[in-house]
């Protein structure tokens, strides 16, 4: 939630931070900020939180070694009252830095517990529910961004006054979530295979399943545990370097990739400014905004209740190719809507559908699949590949949007466009669909997409064809000598 909160908690207020950033700059030197200083510095106070989110999700391998997956949630809460603290005194402070700073530690959390929820909440999900938990991140991301955008408001906290308050509140779901946390169990998972405590297993099996089969579900995990027995926990460039997983790397890589370039943070980041250029009102564009958030949520709920019946993949290839049509029909709408008027509701449709079809899949299954595709010892390091990938890309669309936007105008979203179909038909021809399966199972489904190509690479067709006759032979011969011995017997 404190993820969604802050993607969105710097739209509402920009005008307000822009002029304390340039009365402070006067304050200090005599002299403003020129239009584009002022678009760097604003573009560096919503971008540094991607730079703090990939320094957070560097850190995930090592910490949920360390102190489990429950203990790094807790721990990390430190990071968010140090934050909301920077952040709430910088106008009293006149300093800007601290506002920047402030960002950039809410990042780093973020970083952190974007990796770290997904994996707690797949680790402590029986196979038939992990769909359905794994999307839950994703609803109360949704959640975050919409509670910014209502309080962002300006009945609320959308006044001047108020933007130091605004950016501070993440306190309060922090507070909230260390007051409660600590009195849940670990992972089981984390526990038998990593800490091998089977008391403690059972323990948190009870606790986390109120009918289940508790001994079949510790068999499932000791099997792992048992394939695992040789082999310690992977680092990063240990990961980078198995050919053996480099299918399910591959495919982490692609879809949180492409997760972020999709264009969704741009319009998380500035949905104003589009609003604004697609001719919107401006007293009209907060409440336009509002109402994509609450689409936002409807749109995160279908996902999260229909996953289990359509598995994953419908709905990241589904996603993902309406995110594309939606790019191309903003760029289509802001080039046609100086000639006719009702273009500007076709762009705002357009960025409702964006983000609708972003909730629906993209903005959880990829960190569901993560989990997924690796068994214990190779995840802690797929969710580092996989978060700070997402995080460089969430820098880099949140950095150079403002500049894209104005050298190449509507066509910007074409970009976009192009990078959703592309992960849409990569899913669409390599991910397998990873339903009620079990970890185990998921790794063998790759491990013989590894062998089938191996030896289609390795062995000739008419050499397939002859050991398989070769095999059937001796078969053959086999059951003859079996019936000749039975009939002289």
């Amino acid at each position: 939630m404190l993820y969604g909160y802050n993607l969105a908690v710097v739209n509402s207020p920009a005008g307000y931070i822009k002029d304390f950033y340039n009365r402070t700059v006067v304050s200090r030197n005599g002299t403003g900020l020129n239009e584009e200083a002022l678009t760097l510095m604003y573009s560096l106070t919503v971008s540094v939180f991607a730079i703090g989110g990939l320094i957070g999700s560097l850190m995930v391998g090592t910490l949920v070694t360390k102190f489990g997956r429950k203990g790094t949630v807790v721990n990390s809460t430190v990071l968010v009252f140090l934050a909301g603290s920077l952040m709430g005194f910088s106008r009293i402070c006149g300093s800007p830095e601290m506002v920047i700073f402030g960002r950039f530690i809410t990042g780093i959390h973020s970083g952190i517990s974007l990796s770290v929820v997904p994996m707690y909440l797949g680790e402590i999900a029986p196979k038939n529910l992990r769909g359905f938990l794994g999307l839950m991140p994703s609803i109360f991301i949704c959640a975050g961004v919409f509670s910014a955008q209502v309080l962002g408001l300006h009945e609320l906290l959308g006044k001047e006054e108020h933007w130091p308050l605004f950016l501070s509140l993440v306190v309060v779901p922090t507070f909230i979530q260390l007051m409660l946390l600590p009195w849940f169990p670990e992972s089981p998972r984390y526990l038998l295979i990593e800490k091998h405590n089977v008391h403690a297993t059972i323990t948190a099996l009870k606790w986390y399943r109120a009918k289940c089969n508790i001994q079949a579900e510790i068999e499932e995990m000791q099997e792992e545990q048992r394939s695992l027995s040789s082999v310690e926990t992977v680092s990063v460039w240990q990961l980078l370097l198995d050919h053996t997983v480099r299918w399910q790397v591959l495919s982490v890589v692609v879809i949180n990739i492409g997760m972020q370039l999709s264009g969704i943070d741009a319009i998380w980041f500035y949905t104003n400014d589009i609003f604004e250029n697609a001719g919107i009102p401006a007293p009209e564009i907060q409440y336009t905004t509002v109402g994509t958030g609450a689409i936002e949520i409807v749109a995160g709920l279908i996902g999260c209740f229909t996953i289990e019946r359509l598995g994953r993949r419908p709905l990241i290839i589904g996603g993902f190719g309406v995110m594309g049509m939606c790019c191309a029909g903003i760029t289509l709408s802001l080039i046609l809507q100086t000639h006719v008027p009702f273009m500007k509701y076709v762009s705002v449709g357009c960025v409702v559908g964006i983000i609708a079809g972003f909730c629906i899949g993209p903005a959880g299954v990829p960190f569901l699949i993560t989990a997924e595709l690796f068994k214990q010892s190779h995840r802690p390091a797929a969710y580092t590949v996989g978060g700070s990938l997402n995080w460089m890309s969430n820098f880099t669309i949140g950095f150079i949007f403002p500049f894209l936007q104005m050298s190449a105008g509507s066509y910007c979203y074409l970009v976009f466009c192009v990078i959703c179909l592309s992960v849409a038909i990569y899913v669409y021809f390599v991910i397998p669909e990873t339903k009620n399966k079990t970890f185990v199972e998921i790794s063998q489904m790759f491990a013989t997409k590894e062998a089938v190509e191996e030896s289609q690479a390795l062995t000739h067709p008419d050499q397939l064809k002859l050991k398989k006759m070769n095999g059937y032979g001796s078969l053959e011969n086999e059951e003859k000598q079996k019936m000749h011995l039975r009939f002289r017997n």
